[in-house]
Formats: C-alpha cells, sequence, structure tokens
C-alpha cells in the first residue's frame, strides 16, 4: 500500500455517509493513512492496536461502529478469535459487520474468517479504492432495505421478513449476517430459478464476481447450517452442480 494512493481521492466519488468505523490493525503507520483516505469520502475512523482494545471498544457500552475493519494478524490475539468473540457478545454488537483484512497468501484464513461471520475479507497488500468500495457495499447493504411494507417470504416454516430483516425457521430465529441475510433474499426472492455465483454476487455487491473467489460457497454452507433441517441434505438451497444455485419453491 502506498501513499500516493491516499492524496489522489476524488471528492466527486467522496460520500456523506458519516459513517463512525473501528479498525483493529496493529500496524500504526497503515491505520492512519486509512483514516486519512476514508476521512476524505466522510467516514470516521477509530483505531486500535491490539484485539483487546478492540473488544474493549465493541462491549464498552458507548456507540457501536457500523463497521469493524479486522486485521487477521494482531499482538495479543488472533484475529480470528476476535471475530469469533465479537459474534458471540450479546446484543447489538453482535451483528456489527466485520471486514476481514488477510495476508494474501492465507485463503484458510479468508474462508475460516467467513464461517466465523466476517462479511466480507480484503487481501493484503489492497488498493485503497476497493477497500472504499466494499465498505460502501457493506454500509449499503446494512441501509438499503426493500420497498417499505414488503411482505414477508414464506416458504413453509422458513419466513424471510425483508423489512425487519430476520429470518425464521418454525417461529425460530436464525443467525445470519448482514450479508448472508441479503444472498438468501436475492435467491428467495427468484424461488426456482438457478442462479450462477456470478449473478448471485453481482447482485448482492453491486460488482463482478473476482477471479477464484469462492466464499459464496462458504456463505451458502453458513445459511443452510442457519436454516436447512440437515444442512448435508439441503432441502431449500440447492446446488446446480457446474451453474450454481437454486432456491427451492416448494418446501415443508
Amino acid at each position: 500500500m502506498r501513499p500516493a494512493h491516499y492524496v489522489s481521492i476524488s471528492y466527486s466519488i467522496a460520500t456523506a455517509m458519516n459513517a463512525q468505523l473501528l479498525m483493529i490493525e496493529d500496524d500504526a503507520r497503515l491505520a492512519q493513512m486509512v483514516a486519512e483516505y476514508l476521512g476524505q469520502a466522510g467516514m470516521q475512523v477509530t483505531h486500535c492496536d491490539d484485539g483487546r482494545s478492540g473488544l474493549a471498544q465493541l462491549s464498552g457500552g458507548g456507540r457501536l461502529p457500523d463497521l469493524v475493519i479486522l486485521d487477521l494478524m494482531l499482538p495479543d490475539m488472533d484475529g480470528l478469535d476476535v471475530c469469533r468473540t465479537l459474534r458471540s457478545l450479546p446484543g447489538p454488537a453482535a451483528r456489527v459487520p466485520v471486514l476481514m483484512l488477510t495476508a494474501k497468501g492465507d485463503p484458510m484464513d479468508r474462508v475460516i474468517g467467513l464461517e466465523l461471520g466476517a462479511d466480507d475479507y480484503l487481501p493484503k497488500p489492497f488498493e485503497p479504492r476497493e477497500l472504499l468500495a466494499r465498505i460502501r457495499a457493506i454500509l449499503r447493504r446494512r441501509t438499503e432495505g426493500p420497498a417499505p411494507s414488503a411482505q414477508p417470504l414464506r416458504f413453509g416454516s422458513l419466513e424471510i421478513d425483508r423489512d425487519a430483516r430476520t429470518v425464521t425457521v418454525a417461529g425460530q430465529p436464525c443467525d445470519l449476517t448482514s450479508y448472508q441475510f441479503d444472498l438468501l433474499v436475492t435467491l428467495a426472492e427468484r424461488a426456482g430459478r438457478v442462479l450462477t455465483r456470478e449473478q448471485i454476487m453481482e447482485a448482492v455487491r453491486g460488482r463482478e464476481l473476482e477471479a477464484f473467489d469462492r466464499s459464496i460457497d462458504v456463505h451458502m454452507g453458513r445459511i443452510r447450517a442457519a436454516i436447512e433441517q440437515d444442512a448435508k441434505n439441503p432441502r431449500r438451497i440447492l446446488t446446480v452442480r457446474g451453474v450454481g444455485y437454486v432456491f427451492a419453491k416448494q418446501q415443508d
């Protein structure tokens, strides 16, 4: 990541989101550059240099950040443990979106992070513009809801309330991240139609699928674990080998 990238931002692409972000990153220079770059886009970044101080910030009872930027290589504890602990916190803190920063050569860390509930990942080194684009996409998914008074989607015992952004099976709530909820809605709104991975991720993220990006499969596994009676033999979200996924119209 080079400092020159940070001075080239165009205010024509800046946004007045005023989002509050928490960056848990032990590289102070990188954190400062990210804060300056995102600050020009109307975002405020609070920096914590280790996992424990980041978790203390999240569980301290103050205003929660709109998003956490989490490095996986921290001096005091593994970033995956930070993500796992965050998702186990009581109340709304557990639902704060997480964007992981991962080493470029560690695909398994990305997979594990997504399985623990991270919303997205970005390998290091990264372009600041891509970081900004991914943050905007995550925040947009949280703030852009369906049309007012959208009727819940019901498939047997499964109910998806797009207004409340909740999912229940036989009245029991399902634990999904914001990104996973949007993936499920994308499929459910097109029940019976086979969608490729590219079509699903483009619909949710608003951008084309990256080469060799298999995170969609990890998220689908998480969704199945939440809504299927038997995730290994799914009856709601079906895999179409060599193509993608289809949400079954007829369900129990």
